[in-house]
């Protein structure tokens, strides 16, 4: 199937008030128009692209639009279209019309654009609403006042790329030739007598109107903080003896042993504990919590996780995920896993699909294969923002 894309840059963008055309502005050092175009040209589904632009500009395109077919643009979007048509190769089976100034559409969207034709021969992107939509009138009052509440379930907002099956398309401009200004090429297509059929969109594929939709994509592309990441690695080990219990995460599992310690001894804990301390440089867990102190005696290890989890707040960094490794021969933690991660994540206050524990054997191997002994070995992602300088 043969698939050609339009890009609409036939106009001059006055509404935004700048000194050149609104698509040659330049978002993160790369104009509207060049990422609408080359979201097209990088696709793979897409054999080939036209640009309509400005008169001028179309005499002297860019230098990267070298090798893509530019025409002239006409007074409205439908006579740009137009124009472009007139250029289409003769094996073009779907055309493709979008926007220069939506520079943030993605492949996913065009898919469905494409699918979309192919299946009905027009199909336009769309998003739903979620305001209740009036329709009003002003008439007779300058403000305005409502005729109808219009069912918002009944009511989308068009996007572009809208897509046609070609002979759709060439109806459809036949409309625009003859009619008064249409908004797109969907309206004229339904003019023509084709229903058009609309695919979903992406509230994030916005039209770029005014100044400030332009800071808003500026935003986005050139954001005011970066993400750091640090790593941190923890591990600790416990006699296992009779009489104690054997606390994991904050979880008591039932065996006929338990580990030693001075406070409730959950190596899990104070491994995962040793991790985010060491990734954001806090120390370790024998300075802020030392077993000389009587404060700490059989003290509750997910209480000291949670304040770790304080400390390395107030320097700044936030804890992504963790992953355990549980080494001990018996009894098996599989079926306390689930228990486990769901309360390292309350400690740590993340979604638990952020934590993992998982449990091996030492295959006999020294004191923990023995059973003597149970170790946790931790790792740590954490993150923090940092904002540039102006140096």
């Amino acid at each position: 199937m043969h698939v050609t894309a339009i890009i609409a840059a036939g106009g001059s963008g006055r509404r935004l008030g700048a000194a050149v055309p609104k698509q040659l502005l330049e978002l993160g050092g790369i104009s509207l128009l060049q990422r609408s175009v080359e979201a097209f040209t990088t696709h793979p589904a897409i054999a080939d692209v036209i640009v309509a632009l400005p008169a001028g500009l179309a005499q002297n395109p860019p230098a990267w639009l070298s090798g893509i077919r530019v025409v002239e643009g006409g007074e409205r979007r439908q006579d740009s279209v137009a124009n472009a048509f007139e250029a289409l190769s003769e094996a073009s089976e779907i055309v493709l019309v979008h926007d220069a100034a939506r520079p943030f559409v993605t492949p996913d969207v065009i898919d469905r654009a494409i699918a979309g034709a192919a299946a009905h021969g027009a199909a336009i992107v769309a998003i739903p609403v979620s305001d209740t939509v009036k329709r009003v009138t002003h008439a007779a009052h300058a403000d305005g006042v409502i005729v109808e509440t219009l069912p918002r379930e009944e009511i989308v907002l068009a996007q572009t790329p809208q897509a046609f099956r070609r002979d759709v398309l060439k109806a459809a401009i036949a409309v625009g030739r003859t009619e008064a200004t249409a908004t797109d090429e969907a309206m004229l297509a339904e003019r023509a007598g084709h229903l058009v059929h609309v695919v979903a969109g992406d509230a994030a594929n916005i039209k770029i109107t005014t100044a400030a939709d332009l800071e808003t994509a500026r935003d986005r592309v050139a954001p005011s903080a970066s993400t750091v990441s640090r790593v941190g690695v923890g591990y600790d080990l416990h006699r296992l003896v009779e009489g104690r219990p054997l606390v994991l995460a904050g979880v008591m599992v039932p065996s006929d042993r338990g580990a030693l310690g001075h406070s409730d001894a959950d190596v899990i804990c104070h491994a995962v504990t040793d991790a985010i301390l060491g990734g954001a440089r806090a120390g370790d867990i024998g300075q802020h919590y030392p077993d000389s102190d009587p404060k700490w005696k059989d003290a509750d290890s997910l209480a000291l996780l949670r304040d770790a989890v304080a400390i390395v707040r107030r320097r700044g960094w936030n804890v992504a995920n963790v992953d355990v490794v549980v080494i001990l021969e018996r009894p098996k933690l599989a079926p306390h896993r689930p228990a486990m991660e769901e309360r390292l994540a309350t400690a740590l206050g993340l979604a638990t699909d952020a934590v993992s524990v998982k449990a091996k054997t030492n295959e006999g191997v020294d004191a923990v294969g023995r059973g003597e002994a149970i170790a946790a070995h931790a790792v740590a992602l954490l993150t923090r923002l940092t904002t540039p300088t102006n140096d």
